[in-house]
C-alpha cells in the first residue's frame, strides 16, 4: 500500500539525517496528491523556533492548525495541550480543568510521573484523528516528525505501558482508541530517515527492531541523500583498479559513491520493509531542497 493511504505516518531518524525535511516534504508531496494533510511537530516545552515552520515560511506554529497551503496544515503537538484536553473530557466544566492546570502539584506530575508526558502527546494527536469540519475528517492524513528515535519508542511503547498499569477507565479508553489507529498497518506506519553510511543504517535497523516490540507498523526506510552514481559497472571496475595506489582529485566522492551503495545493499538485506532512496539534491537552500523533494515523490513515489 501506498505510504499517502495511511491516516497517520511518524517520521522517525537520528538528528542530522534530514529527518524534518523528508517530513515536510512528504506532507506536500501528500497535499498535492489531493490529500487533506496535516503536517505536526512535537513542541519543545521550553518554548524556541519551530522547525517545520521554518521549512513552511512561518515564524511558528501553535497547538491548532493552520492553513499553510492548499489542503496543507500545520501545528505542533505539546503534552501540555494534550493533558488541557484530556481533563476536560473528564472534568465538568473549565473552571475545574484551569484550576488543575494551575496546581504546582497536578503539573509537577504530568510532567515528571513516568509516561505522562508522552500521554499528552498521545493524546493531542488523538484529538487531531478525532477532528472533523463539514461532517468529515479535518484531515485525511496527519505527518508526524518525531524528535528522536526515543520520543518514538516512548510514543508508540506507551498504551502497553499504561494499559497494564491503567487497564481500566478513560485513559484506558483513549488509549485503546488511539492503538486502534496507530497499530493498524491499514492506517498507521512508522517511517525511518537515514543516510547511506554505516552509523546510520546501523541505528535505522536497530530502530526498526524496536518499533516491531512496540506493534507499531513500519511502512519501510527512506534512504535520504542518496548520491548519484554515473558509472557502469565495466567503467567502476577499470577506475577502481587505475585509482589504487594513487593519490586522485575527485577519489572521495568516487569511494563515497561506493560506501554508499554498500550501505543501502547492507540496509536492504537486513529489512523486511521497502526501502525507498532519495536522492542528493546538492546545495539548494533548504526551502527549495523541500519542494525538490516533495516533486520527487510525487512524480517517482519515493523513489521506487
Amino acid at each position: 500500500m501506498h505510504f499517502l493511504d495511511r491516516r497517520v505516518l511518524l517520521i522517525s531518524g537520528k538528528g542530522g539525517v534530514g529527518r524534518t525535511t523528508v517530513t515536510v516534504a512528504l506532507a506536500r508531496a501528500a497535499a498535492r496528491a489531493g490529500k487533506r494533510t496535516l503536517v505536526c511537530e512535537i513542541a519543545n516545552p521550553e518554548g524556541g523556533p519551530s522547525a517545520i515552520g521554518r521549512l513552511l515560511g512561518l515564524d511558528g506554529v501553535g497547538p491548532e492548525p493552520v492553513a499553510v497551503g492548499p489542503r496543507l496544515d500545520a501545528c505542533h503537538l505539546w503534552a501540555r495541550t494534550g493533558h488541557a484536553r484530556f481533563l476536560q473530557s473528564v472534568l465538568p466544566g473549565k473552571a475545574l480543568v484551569r484550576a488543575a492546570l494551575r496546581s504546582r502539584a497536578v503539573d509537577k506530575f504530568l510532567t515528571a510521573a513516568p509516561s505522562f508526558h508522552e500521554m499528552g502527546l498521545f493524546y493531542h494527536l488523538l484529538t487531531l484523528l478525532r477532528a472533523e469540519r463539514d461532517g468529515r475528517r479535518r484531515h485525511e492524513l496527519i505527518v508526524l516528525d518525531m524528535p528522536a528515535t526515543g520520543h518514538t519508542l516512548a510514543l508508540t511503547g506507551l498504551p502497553e505501558i499504561l494499559l497494564r498499569l491503567m487497564p481500566t477507565g478513560p485513559i484506558a479508553a483513549a488509549l485503546r482508541e488511539g492503538q486502534a489507529v496507530l497499530n493498524d498497518p491499514d492506517q498507521g506506519a512508522a517511517w525511518v530517515v537515514t543516510l547511506p553510511e554505516q552509523l546510520p543504517v546501523t541505528e535505522a535497523i536497530e530502530l526498526l527492531a524496536g518499533l516491531s516490540e512496540t506493534e507499531m507498523p513500519a511502512g519501510g526506510v527512506l534512504l535520504n541523500r542518496m548520491p548519484p552514481d554515473p558509472f557502469t559497472p565495466a567503467e567502476r571496475a577499470a577506475l577502481d583498479g587505475w585509482i589504487e595506489g594513487r593519490q586522485v582529485f575527485g577519489e572521495v566522492a568516487f569511494r563515497r559513491i561506493e560506501a554508499a551503495a554498500e550501505a543501502r545493499a547492507r540496509l536492504e538485506d537486513r529489512v523486511e520493509v521497502p526501502v525507498l532512496t532519495l536522492p542528493e539534491l546538492g546545495d539548494e537552500p533548504v526551502p527549495g531542497l523541500v519542494g525538490a523533494l516533495a516533486n520527487y515523490m510525487a512524480v517517482d513515489g519515493g523513489g521506487r
